[in-house]
């Protein structure tokens, strides 16, 4: 459980892997790469220290750029910030997974990272492409590599010190249970959508009960209309509190167990986001009431994510 005195700088110890997760992550989301450097920048000067990449963000070069910059300029220790990356879909075929890797701790300006993903439980074709598409223009998957062959690729790369931690992002309970138990190295850190839209309570108990982190990607749900940043009760207790949405949202992410990842363009967003206090106990029980029920992002079913910004070839 995350002590809830001060939620900015709380971390939890990785219980398969070695050092501690910030307990609030900054999402490196962001399509135009000169506010990328700008957001990442501005994030780690105003105290974050737990920064999410990836490779199909295409973006990992300007979060390198910024983070180093920041370093210097602040005097943050590599060892103070704490970075993950993911694995895209093209590269799990096993001998695709360590070039990958080095391919993104380069462009980070890197010697380790704290944690790698594999970023869909879902193979796409081998290849440059980072969506294989058939001439219909869908996707072609891979069904020469099952998730066990990526993941002992994974395994391999703690081996050799390369990271510190590996895990998963947005995969269910019913793909995760099966390869925890076949796992050398166990998933130190799953990275799903959740909000009180979708708080996935059988998964957050696996979790709990085998010491994997559980790391909400989208607290706030998103942000799309008509999502929880909308819901009334949220709204209600925001205005009861004199805080924003945003920021019961994640102080209920984080007082239910769950680390967050939180992305916007803004340094005032992002230092609203970070200044996050616990609830009153009859607020977070009032969330957990909340009855609707709905995932806002379909990539769990087909390895596309939503939300990324496409770039059409003519």
């Amino acid at each position: 459980m995350i002590d809830s005195s001060d939620f900015r700088f709380a971390k939890i110890t990785l219980t398969h892997g070695s050092g501690q997760m910030p307990a609030i992550g900054f999402g490196t989301l962001i399509p135009d790469p000169a506010v990328t450097r700008i957001v990442t920048g501005d994030a780690l000067e105003i105290g974050y220290r737990h920064f999410d990449c990836a490779e199909r963000y295409r973006n990992e070069r300007e979060v390198g750029e910024a983070l180093q910059a920041g370093c210097v300029a602040g005097g943050i220790a590599r060892e103070d910030i704490f970075v993950t990356t993911k694995l895209w879909n093209n590269n799990h075929r096993p001998e695709r997974v360590e070039p990958a890797f080095e391919a993104s701790r380069d462009r980070l300006r890197l010697d380790y990272l704290d944690l790698y993903l594999i970023h869909t439980p879902f193979a796409f074709q081998p290849g440059d492409d980072l969506d294989s598409l058939d001439q219909n223009g869908n996707i072609i998957y891979d069904h020469g590599v099952t998730l066990l062959d990526t993941w002992r690729a994974m395994e391999s790369l703690v081996d050799h010190g390369r990271c510190r931690a590996i895990g998963l992002s947005d995969i269910g309970l019913n793909e995760l249970a099966p390869l925890f138990e076949s796992a050398r190295i166990k998933p130190a850190v799953i990275q799903v959508e959740a909000h009180p839209y979708l708080p996935e309570p059988e998964l957050l108990e696996f979790c709990t009960e085998k010491g994997i982190v559980f790391l909400a990607g989208a607290p706030l749900g998103h942000g799309m209309k008509s999502g929880p940043l909308e819901d009334p009760v949220i709204s209600s207790i925001a205005s009861r509190l004199g805080r924003t949405p945003a920021q019961v949202l994640l102080a209920w992410a984080l007082q239910r167990g769950t680390t967050l990842l939180v992305k916007t363009t803004t340094a005032a967003r992002a230092k609203e986001n970070f200044n996050i206090s616990a609830l009153p106990q009859d607020a977070f029980d009032e969330i957990n009431r909340i009855q609707t029920r709905q995932r806002l992002n379909e990539v769990m079913k087909t390895g596309v994510p939503g939300f990324i910004p496409r770039v059409r070839s003519t």
